[in-house]
């Protein structure tokens, strides 16, 4: 048995799942209107904007923008496999990513879960999840902006790191936190196709990383030192 498989995470990663599907933003009207009135270009740019998105996500908040359930495990198991006691977390939105990186550090023996949100309604909903799972012991939700919340404070080693927030930011947050990622420590990168800079950056054969493109939208990359 694990804190995964254990009441009460099963049945509120259930939920959680369940109301991010019928919250998506086509079950939106507001939302939808919003989206389906731009261009293919427009939503480009906004998606990869390092200005706009501010707007777009507030837009977004009263939806949860979960991962997925095989992004979850894999989280879990990339945590559990490397025996990590750290991790940090860009975008936290409701908790769901972070429930599963909690999981796998109370499995490991404990730990810190380092996660950072500017919408303030989300860090809320985030903590009731993470107090209803029994794990908010192990995390600390810092609510502002990454550049400014993830800048200092931070464990001197981390084990593993998740990109999850705005996409353009991604080689930003990741250059604010890789000294101190050990060799051996796993960076997550969801739907990273949006920042081809920040694919250029962790697979470009000078960088101190392997990096493989993983399932349909993970970017999955290793620290080598």
């Amino acid at each position: 048995m694990t804190t995964l498989t254990t009441a009460p995470l099963p049945k509120l990663l259930d939920r959680l799942f369940e109301e991010a599907e019928a919250a998506s933003p086509a079950a939106l009207p507001s939302v939808a209107a919003y989206w389906n009135n731009l261009s293919s270009e427009e939503r480009g740019r906004l998606v990869r904007s390092r200005t706009d998105y501010l707007d777009f996500y507030g837009r977004m908040k009263d939806i949860p923008l979960a991962i997925s359930r095989e992004t979850g495990m894999l989280l879990y198991m990339l945590a559990r496999s490397t025996g990590a006691r750290t991790a940090v977390e860009f975008g936290t939105s409701f908790g769901v990513s972070t429930l599963y990186l909690a999981a796998a550090l109370r499995d490991n023996g404990g730990g810190r879960v380092i996660t950072t949100e500017f919408e303030p309604s989300k860090v809320a909903r985030a903590r009731e999840n993470l107090t209803a799972a029994g794990l908010i012991d192990l995390v600390e939700i810092r609510q502002g902006h990454a550049l400014q919340t993830l800048r200092s404070d931070l464990p001197d080693t981390i084990d593993l790191l998740l990109l999850d927030g705005a996409k353009a930011l991604y080689p930003d947050i990741l250059k604010l936190v890789e000294s101190r990622l050990r060799p051996g420590a796993f960076v997550v990168a969801d739907n990273a196709d949006f920042c081809p800079e920040y694919l250029a950056l962790v697979r470009s054969s000078t960088s101190d990383y392997m990096s493989t493109a993983f399932a349909e939208d993970i970017e999955l990359s290793m620290r080598l030192g």
